[in-house]
């Protein structure tokens, strides 16, 4: 029978992020699929223990906690030797958890700890005949593959927006504290800060949003009066953004003008860019702008649930399926009167 493990960790706050609330979906819905296999769930980090409450009412029996000082901050070191204890603890054959940054750097380790295996990115998990089947793509989202193994324990990270977040009550989950020797050389590494990645001034990356507005090359090409206005399309993009609390993606074909002396928006980087050779984001929503839907920049965008774009022109590759709606009209004018909506309705 299998034992299943939802691995989390905490936030800086010592909250569960949402990545982690998209992980407990996940793993209560497989170990239903499984026949009520046993499900634990296991906290790192600051207030770990605290942050088990959160997830109390998932109705699992067992929770695990790692906290204290020395788990409060990503460090290979301590979060491997934390994640080994508590598999060992729980004695899981499958461990999912969230493809974060500070797991996607620990669990693999933590596979060949416990003498295991893993899967990242895995976009899904089902059960077909009592197995476990995971889902990942390849080829820049271009090939889909399902496997399952027989090797245990099994580690899958999941990819973030393949399920929606947990959401429920609050309450005692009496996690049980495990106690995690470390060695002098395991605490080694010291955390002395942190520094965010940020496009710029202007914080215009944002995972959690519930919209992308993608701005392509055209907003940076000569316009109706035949000269290029990217002050005014940096004002509208940057406006717009502030307004919504929207995250920014970029097509290559606007981020890679700066290498070509071409004028580009100053918030605008490679950290931006959406496509067959930059970022695949799952935001429910996604509006492009002076793109023209091709396929390599559309391929990032094959998880968006609801894709909307503004072209000039009506016979561009959005037109052709690949937009669920298309706005034949002019950027400027439709952001300027989009943005000036919004200053209305605050």
């Amino acid at each position: 029978m299998e034992h299943v493990l939802c691995l989390l960790h905490t936030d800086a706050d010592g909250a569960v992020p949402q990545p982690a609330r998209e992980a407990v979906t996940t793993a209560l819905r497989l170990a239903t699929e499984l026949g009520g296999a046993a499900l634990a769930i296991g906290v790192i980090g600051a207030g770990a223990a605290a942050a088990a409450d959160q997830l109390a009412g998932t109705g699992v029996e067992r929770f695990v906690a790692v906290d204290g000082p020395d788990f409060a901050s990503s460090r290979y070191a301590t979060d491997a030797a934390a994640a080994a204890a508590i598999a060992r603890a729980t004695e899981a054959t499958v461990i999912v958890g969230p493809a974060t940054a500070r797991f996607a750097r620990t669990l693999p380790g933590v596979a060949r700890r416990l003498g295991g295996r893993i899967d990242t990115q895995v976009t899904g998990l089902a059960v077909d005949a009592g197995r476990v089947i995971a889902e990942r793509w390849y080829y820049r989202q271009r090939i889909v593959t399902k496997a399952s193994r027989t090797t245990r324990p099994w580690l899958l990270t999941l990819a973030p927006g393949i399920a929606s977040p947990w959401q429920g009550e609050p309450g005692q989950a009496n996690a049980e504290r495990l106690a995690v020797e470390l060695s002098a050389a395991e605490q080694r590494t010291r955390v002395v800060g942190i520094e965010q990645a940020s496009s710029g001034a202007a914080q215009t990356i944002r995972p959690d949003a519930d919209l992308l507005l993608v701005a392509g090359a055209g907003w940076t090409k000569k316009q109706a009066d035949g000269q290029p206005h990217v002050a005014d399309a940096a004002r509208l993009v940057l406006g717009f953004l502030e307004r919504t609390r929207a995250s920014l993606g970029s097509s290559k074909s606007l981020v890679d003008q700066s290498a070509e002396g071409g004028a580009v928006m100053p918030f605008m980087t490679h950290l931006n860019q959406v496509g067959q050779t930059g970022s695949t984001p799952r935001h429910p929503k996604g509006l492009a702008t002076c793109c023209h839907g091709e396929e390599p920049h559309v391929v990032g965008w094959r998880f968006i649930r609801e894709r909307r774009a503004i072209n000039l022109d009506p016979s561009c590759g959005w037109a052709r399926g690949k937009a669920d709606v298309l706005y034949v009209a002019d950027a400027f004018e439709v952001m300027a009167k989009v943005n000036a909506l919004l200053d209305g309705a605050s």
